[in-house]
Order: structure tokens, then sequence, then C-alpha cells
């Protein structure tokens, strides 16, 4: 497909007056990956709905996980009088169906103990040549901005690495399917509920067809996810989440790092803008933005890896010190499953994630860790840690 150029990216004290923003994203097509290489690429790359800490939202009810079964690691209990919360990280991943960064977080996870959330994209579920079985809501039949699974070959082979990683104790979550961002219309940002519901009913028959392919991972064990390009009308898209059985929804944005919240129904963590301190300007703190805020988001720019990870990489140290010593509210971390500037960022979030899931006090979790964990506490003791200011690095 190509590179595109669209409005969607700002940081959180200019979106809060403007309405106008930089997207750009990238479709399988890029010359990045192929489906038959490291598996298909997608982007997200607007900051989408920026909220500030503590502004108020109509919370509705508080969704609820079961609660863990087996023997569970030491960190899930109730807050001792005085305890601090463990520090947790969300690694998530878009589009989540590449078997050559499978191959390098794997083992990263394995070492370290860490758990992560892939968002897994519709189409990569399917091979190429079932591409007439989606409509994306006010599109033709069989188009997508992202391409499809490729091969019946390439579907076999991520069944393999998809299963492995669930196996693992990886999570999964949605990132819907045809990634319609803003400057395609009809973008995401207008869709209905009638919309999103026809979005997700596809979603969920694509995992229902591969499971007959031996894919392990059941409608039953979505429980989230986060919107192409960040974009959404809330008040169409919860009503369609929570009736597919979802309880949170990670596509919002806050200033700093902040603690979840319920809103209309669903537990929300929001992507951070943060400071990078090599530049002193902030970012929404996902790979594509760091991209975008380096150098416009270039094609043909792999040769400046070696510049783009330390940068990255020395913002997530400083952003997880910030939060450690500050408020201790989880830290999302949104990535895609790229290469993108000769794989700088991939390279910065699998040092950092290698560095920093065994220290102590510390827990990389998936997102239904931390809400089961979320469940054990006090209300009051989560009513005080989100009275808490936001983490500024």
């Amino acid at each position: 497909m190509g590179l595109r150029q669209r409005w969607g990216w700002l940081t959180t004290a200019v979106a809060l007056v403007l309405a106008v923003v930089v997207v750009i994203v990238m479709g399988q097509g890029s010359g990045q990956q192929t489906a038959s290489q490291s598996g298909p690429s997608t982007t997200t790359t607007n900051p989408g709905p920026l909220t500030p800490a503590g502004q108020a939202t109509p919370a509705g009810p508080t969704p609820t996980l079961p609660a863990p079964s087996g023997a569970q690691p030491a960190w899930m209990h109730k807050l001792r009088p005085g305890e601090k919360p463990p520090q947790f990280i969300l690694f998530s991943f878009d589009g989540g169906a590449s078997g050559a960064h499978w191959s390098r977080v794997l083992p990263i996870a394995e070492r370290t103990g860490a758990k992560v959330t892939a968002m897994l994209s519709g189409l990569y579920l399917i091979p190429d040549r079932e591409s007439k079985e989606y409509t994306g809501p006010g599109h033709p039949t069989g188009t997508s901005e992202i391409g499809f699974g490729g091969s019946d070959a390439d579907i076999t082979s991520r069944v393999e690495y998809l299963n492995r990683a669930l196996a693992d104790g990886m999570e999964f979550g949605t990132h819907y399917n045809g990634h319609f961002c803003q400057g395609v219309e009809p973008s995401v940002g207008s869709w209905s509920t009638a919309g999103w519901n026809s979005e997700l009913d596809q979603f969920f028959s694509y995992l229902r067809e591969i499971d007959g392919k031996g894919l392990k991972i059941t409608p039953d064990m979505i429980k989230g996810g986060r919107t192409p390009c960040l974009e959404g009308n809330w008040d169409q898209l919860f009503p369609s989440m929570k009736s597919h059985g979802f309880v949170y929804d990670t596509s919002h944005v806050s200033f700093g790092v902040t603690w979840p919240t319920v809103d209309r129904g669903l537990w929300e963590f929001p992507l951070p803008e943060v400071r990078v301190p090599a530049l002193d300007k902030n970012v929404v703190m996902m790979d594509f933005n760091f991209w975008y805020l380096l150098d416009g988001a270039k094609e043909g720019d792999d040769a400046r890896a070696p510049e783009f990870t330390p940068i990255v990489l020395d913002t997530y140290r400083s952003v997880y010190q910030s939060v450690f010593n500050g408020n201790r509210a989880p830290m999302v971390i949104a990535n895609h499953f790229n290469d993108w500037a000769g794989g700088a960022f991939s390279g910065a979030v699998e040092q950092f994630m290698g560095e920093t899931c065994d220290k102590p006090e510390t827990v990389c979790a998936t997102y239904s860790q931390v809400i089961q964990w979320l469940q054990l506490q006090d209300p009051a003791v989560l009513d005080s840690l989100r009275g808490l200011p936001a983490a500024h690095n």
C-alpha cells in the first residue's frame, strides 16, 4: 500500500485546543515486512482522545474478571497497610502476528518472567484468498488498509507461534480488522455501535475459523483491545465492546502516567504522553509516535537505528524511574511488531524488557492480570492511588 500521510498526531497540550493532528499509516505492502517473512504489519499513530489526569468521565459499573486459578505469583495479593503496589509494566503489541518478533520477545519473557499482551488484527487470521470474507463498515468487500494474512502456509506458521505465545502465558486482545483511520472514510472514528458490532462479529468469526486449523486462542479469551490509530467515538464503541464480553480498553491518552479508571463500564488503561529527554519534547509513548517525532517517519532511514534506539530506551528508563519513585501507576508501553527505522523501536522495547522486568518490585504483566490485582484491593485504596498526581519524567 505504501506510505500515506494523514492528520492525527499532536501532544496533549496542543490537542486539547486544536483538533488537527498528523497521522501516517503504513500497511502490509510498505516493504517493511511481509507475511511470509515476519508477519503482517500494522500502524497506530493518532494519539486519540487526550484525557488529562483527573478529568471526570461517566464511570458506569466496574467490570470484573474471574479470580485467577491455580498457583499465583507472590505479588497477586491485597496490599497490606502501608505497602506500595508493584510497579506494573504493560507491554502491548498491535497486530501481534509476526513470528520474527515473537521469536525475540518470548525468550526475553521466559528469562525475566514477563507477560505481554498482543492486540491481534483479525485480518491476519485469514489468508489473502479469503479476503472477500471481510466487509469493513461502510467499505467495499475485500478491502483493508493493512492487507490480509498471506498464504495458507503463512497461516499454518502463524498458528504455531501464536499457540506458543499463549502457552507461555501471553494475553491476546483485539486491534479489530481493517484499520480504517481518519482520511479513509468512513473511518473508525465515525462508526456507530452497529458498525463496531459488525467489526467485532467478523473478528470473532475469524478466530472461530482459524480454531479449526489448530489455533488455541478462543473468543472468550479476548477481554479488551486497542482501536486503530487510537480513534473512536467511545459512546458508540464501548457498548459494542461490553456486549462482546470486554472488560478493558487501552485507546485513550493521558498526560503523564496515571492509574486506570473505569470509563463507561470498561477499565481504561491510557497511553501516557511523556517527555523524550534527548529532545526535551513530549510524545505519546508508542513506537510510531517516537519515529514521527524523530524524523517524520521517513522510509529508508534504517541506518539511523543506532541513533534512535538509545533515545527511545533512555525515555523508557526515565519514565520508569519517575513512576517507580512516584505514583506507581501501571506503565503502558504500546508497540508494533514492525521494523521501522531498521528495527530501532523493537530493539529499544526488547532491551528495556530484558533489563527491567526482573527488577525488584517490578511486574511485567498482562492487562487481565492487572485487573485481577485491582479487584483484590480495597476500593478506598484504589481511590487513594487514583488521587495521586500523574507521574512525569
